[in-house]
């Protein structure tokens, strides 16, 4: 609400220059890009008016641009140096051509601080409006097709890499889903009372006498880290060859040893 009310304050408007007649000109946007990039107060070109020999006939307008307004930026095409005026009446509407100019504080030493105000102004009154079109020459084509290029281009394209480019480390995707597939086994395990899953190890171990963990797992189906805890208790851990990273029943648990040797 506050720049709505602002933006309808009460101003007070320069009008000296009303009275003054100006044209206003509709320009191909390379010229007002360059026109903008160009320092206050200098040359961007000449109008070059021919009056007509017979009455009641627009006059021939021509606008030849300044020798610095064409150079090319490197990737640009160079503009074209001539343009004609199309000419055309302004009817029954009445337009003016106003400016805004801001308007800055300075300090003791002479340097800019901030804006305090806004100079508005009416600049003059449209007495003729024109379009601004480039002779169709070699630079007006050359740019035209510079700009269909670019409009056309991809905004995706397949570029051939030369070499290995090393921007992130490659991971297997089977590695990820074994790793996922894992997880949702082991949450679906449920735990058992201690002594039945004894039990079930002792019945494993009648049969074998080393075991490794996996093994373990599929055969009383339990959470690792629970059946661990188990194990502990009533194996060892083998650390050597030749059953190195197994497990087997403590000494004296291995009770169907003494009725095989007896």
């Amino acid at each position: 609400m506050q720049s709505v009310d602002k933006a309808h304050e009460t101003r007070e408007v320069d009008l000296s220059a009303a009275p003054r007649g100006v044209w206003l000109v509709k320009v191909p946007k390379y010229l007002s890009e360059r026109w903008q990039k160009a320092q206050g107060g200098s040359e961007v070109g000449k109008l070059r008016i021919t009056r007509p020999k017979s009455p009641g006939l627009k006059p021939d307008v021509m606008f030849s641009s300044h020798e610095t307004m064409m150079k090319a930026e490197p990737g640009q095409a160079q503009a074209p140096r001539d343009h004609k005026f199309v000419l055309t009446g302004v009817g029954v509407q009445n337009l003016v051509v106003m400016s805004q100019t801001p308007i800055f504080a300075k300090d003791g030493n002479g340097a800019t601080k901030e804006k305090v105000s806004e100079r508005v102004a009416v600049e003059g009154k449209v007495l003729q409006r024109a379009e601004c079109r480039p002779i169709a020459d070699d630079n007006y084509n050359k740019l035209k097709r510079l700009h269909w290029e670019i409009q056309n281009k991809p905004k995706r394209e397949v570029i051939q890499l030369s070499g290995v480019v090393q921007s992130y480390k490659p991971r297997s995707a089977y590695a990820s889903l074994d790793g996922d597939k894992r997880k949702k086994e082991e949450s679906k395990r449920s735990r058992l009372d201690r002594e039945k899953v004894q039990d079930m190890l002792f019945n494993a171990f009648e049969k074998h006498q080393y075991y490794n963990v996996k093994d373990l797992v599929k055969i009383t189906n339990q959470p690792v880290p629970y059946l661990k805890e188990i194990l502990k208790e009533i194996c060892t851990y083998n650390m050597k060859a030749p059953h190195r990273n197994m497990w087997e029943l403590k000494p004296e648990y291995r009770h169907y040893k003494e009725q095989n040797t007896s």
